[in-house]
């Protein structure tokens, strides 16, 4: 016990002698595979033309499942839950494309992308990261999503939409620092 906190002591006074030591702070980050911003995958959706391009056109603009890894493939059933389960609205209500979808029944086919780059930076003191007193993380990036639908290999609709931004600040203090934790597990032990 004595070694480890002679570790843990020349470890934090190693850390205080050294300037960087915020670099050693944990990193995190999912980037897609392709697209490089929210508006790149928008682009992407757009060039879609309902009624005129194929399914197998999808793969130029990295619309498939290749370039796309975490795509779902959406069978009949999936889509009528996605557009009918719950809604009060009446088919008829739906716009043209997915009403034809609908009709053609297991012909229809939907794709549902969802594309991120997010990124997760822990920043501040290490030392005091590394104690559990204070933490903070940053996450920034972009999360798009985008629903294709077709019928016999034509796309008969698509949408998208998402979040351009994301800004996210999560700060932790623990005033006990590495003590906080010995509470809960003290009180739950028998």
């Amino acid at each position: 016990m004595r070694s480890l906190a002679i570790t843990v002591s020349s470890l934090m006074a190693a850390c205080l002698g050294l300037t960087g030591c915020a670099s050693w702070l944990p990193k995190a980050s999912a980037d897609p595979v392709y697209f490089s911003s929210f508006d790149h995958a928008r682009a992407a959706v757009e060039a879609i033309v309902p009624g005129q391009t194929r399914l197998d056109e999808l793969q130029a603009l990295h619309l498939d499942t290749e370039h796309q890894p975490n795509t779902l493939v959406l069978s009949y059933a999936d889509i009528l839950r996605r557009v009918m389960g719950g809604s009060v609205l009446a088919k008829q209500d739906l716009a043209p494309g997915i009403q034809q979808c609908l009709e053609a029944h297991d012909a229809c086919r939907g794709l549902e992308f969802n594309i991120s780059s997010i990124h997760k930076d822990r920043v501040g003191s290490f030392l005091l990261d590394f104690i559990n007193f204070k933490r903070e993380t940053v996450t920034s990036g972009w999360r798009f999503n985008a629903l294709v639908l077709s019928v016999d290999g034509v796309v008969v609709y698509r949408s998208w939409g998402g979040q351009p931004e994301v800004n996210l600040v999560d700060k932790q203090r623990n005033p006990l620092g590495p003590l906080q934790e010995i509470g809960p597990a003290i009180v739950t032990t028998h």
